[in-house]
């Protein structure tokens, strides 16, 4: 079947294939590609006339692959992987510290230091232009939508080069607005999108979801929803500590804690722009040790 995938399909039908496959549906593929919808449909029947066989199987939750659609997406995948690294290497000959650098970061680290971290930064090398992305998974970085990222977690993915920059507290912290209230108090915690984090097994192997008063996608909102009296929640303390309106409660929770890293492809690692910013935050976070350590708890029960 590969054989006869291979010497049948073109480029843009295989990348047809890949746009369905990581999106799930045509109109995602369209959004991917850059078409209208009905191109994609279109182009997705040609393909399956021309070839014979059913690539895609359609019904009411979206579109998924057949076995040949499977076969033929692997393929797309490693040849979009290839591509990828081609690309930075030629795109990247030249090691001047100039050019864009597209990174991915969380809203905790934008809300807490990271910008006036980016403000020296630009001082610095007023030559690179960072294009600050948040909510970007790791998947995107896989996939070359960004070219760094700023993660927390363990040893970073074959696919990644990782340098850690520091370790990442987190500890229990409650409104102010809450002092002088019975001390039993609703908690606000992290939704199923966020189900990687060690909080959420801590939480729930407390049986901190059955009182739940607030769940959501964002540690950022999980500290706004703190500091709002809605109930006390676990957060990094590099954002709560700096916090007037938020008191910790006791002092972090060692098994919580995690590394902060930075994170880009192989084939980047050694260009200008990204050894500037990985060596400038590599200098800059190792100063901010103790704050992200949990060394500063200005207010603490």
């Amino acid at each position: 079947m590969l054989d006869y995938v291979q010497q049948r399909l073109q480029w843009n039908d295989l990348s047809l294939i890949l746009a369905v496959a990581r999106s799930g549906s045509f109109a995602g593929a369209a959004v991917r590609l850059g078409v209208s919808t009905p191109t994609v449909f279109r182009h997705a029947k040609a393909v399956e006339q021309r070839l014979d066989t059913l690539i895609f199987h359609r019904d009411t939750t979206g579109v998924s692959l057949t076995a040949a659609g499977r076969e033929a997406a692997a393929l797309a995948e490693r040849f979009d992987e290839e591509i990828g690294a081609l690309e930075a290497r030629v795109r990247n000959e030249i090691s001047d510290a100039a050019g864009t650098v597209r990174l991915a970061t969380v809203d905790t680290l934008i809300a807490g230091p990271l910008m006036p971290l980016i403000q020296r930064f630009r001082a610095e090398h007023s030559a690179i232009l960072l294009d600050l992305r948040s909510g970007i998974g790791m998947a995107n970085l896989r996939q070359r939508e960004v070219d760094a990222a700023l993660r927390a977690g363990g040893e970073p993915p074959e696919s990644l080069v990782g340098r850690k920059l520091c370790r990442i507290a987190v500890s229990v912290y409650r409104s102010n607005m809450a002092e002088g209230v019975s001390s039993v108090q609703p908690w606000v915690v992290p939704n199923a999108e966020l189900g990687h984090l060690a909080s959420v097994r801590w939480l729930k192997q407390a049986g901190r979801y059955a009182d739940a008063a607030l769940q959501a996608n964002s540690l950022y909102t999980l500290a706004e929803a703190v500091a709002n009296g809605l109930g006390q929640g676990i957060l990094p303390c590099y954002l709560a500590d700096a916090d007037p309106r938020l008191t910790r409660v006791g002092e972090p929770i060692d098994e919580l804690s995690s590394d902060l890293w930075f994170l880009t492809h192989s084939e980047l690692r050694h260009t200008g722009r990204i050894r500037a910013l990985s060596d400038f935050l590599a200098r800059e976070f190792h100063a901010l040790r103790p704050l992200f350590g949990g060394a500063y708890p200005e207010r603490q029960q």
